[in-house]
């Protein structure tokens, strides 16, 4: 499974990448598509819509079930991967890089800090799954 280590992370599975200009780009991680199955369809923010952090931002549906994606930085959305519209299943081929779904433009950047590192979503993951296993 991978975990890029340059990105940041939340407990509810987003990745965030830093760009440049305070924008950063979100998607879901390998691992939450992985949980999802086969994606079917992603429900996208608005342009410009202005997003706080903990917010949901869209609705990830898949063959066994949906999952919402939750705003990791508050901030306003610059741009939507539509991509996702015509061929969500990119999220699951690619949930790193073709399969983004939204960047933001944060209000603060310093926000990235309050997210996990590589390594401790590595731990919490590596948690999850041994509690999938009692």
């Amino acid at each position: 499974m991978a975990v890029p280590k340059d990105y940041r992370y939340t407990d509810s599975h987003e990745w965030v990448r830093i760009e440049e200009d305070n924008l950063v780009t979100v998607g879901i991680t390998d691992y939450a598509q992985e949980k999802l199955g086969d994606i079917v369809s992603v429900e996208l923010p608005r342009l410009g819509d202005e997003v706080e952090r903990g917010e949901r931002i869209g609705m990830i549906d898949s063959q066994k079930a949906s999952s919402e994606v939750f705003a990791p930085v508050s901030g306003v959305i610059a741009e939507v991967n539509e991509l996702l519209n015509d061929d969500p299943a990119v999220i699951n081929s690619d949930p790193h890089e073709e399969g983004w779904i939204v960047r933001i433009e944060v209000e603060e950047i310093e926000q990235i800090d309050d997210l996990m590192s590589a390594d401790d979503y590595e731990e919490l993951i590596g948690r999850l799954d041994e509690e999938d296993a009692d």
